[in-house]
């Protein structure tokens, strides 16, 4: 799959949030074993419960026996791209094998693209081998 065709999931997941709260809108997918896995975000009036589109990506990944990522598009209105919270970062990185390898792109609705990989995000994440 593509960067753009990723990108083009992440937007249609968009599409889909439940963000009545914030407004803030954001869509992601995950490619995994040659598979897209898409989330959005879903905010709840008990504002911690809500969950952000990353994790939800993840999740059905996850869900479908997937565990390690290939890839990561998000997508915002943000200028420019926003990039995931903290918490999705750990779980991408939970799922990376080599954070070193995993691309995170980020995309707006006005067409700005930007990619990094995971540890440049999140440079001193914490991952299972530390827990040996």
């Amino acid at each position: 799959m593509t960067v753009d065709e990723l990108v083009a999931e992440a937007r249609s997941a968009r599409d889909r949030a439940h963000a009545p709260y914030s407004e803030f809108r954001v869509g992601a997918a995950v490619e995994a074993g040659g598979h897209v896995y898409a989330g959005a975000n879903v905010e709840n009036a008990s504002y911690g419960l809500a969950i952000c589109a990353e994790r939800n990506a993840v999740m059905a990944a996850v869900l479908a026996g997937e565990r390690k990522l290939d890839a990561c598009a998000v997508v915002t209105d943000a200028t420019p791209p926003a990039a995931p919270c903290g918490m999705c970062l750990q779980t991408l990185r939970e799922f990376s094998g080599d954070p070193r390898t995993l691309r995170v792109t980020l995309a707006n609705l006005a067409g700005d693209v930007r990619s990094y990989t995971l540890a440049e995000l999140l440079p001193h994440g914490f991952a299972p081998e530390d827990l040996k």
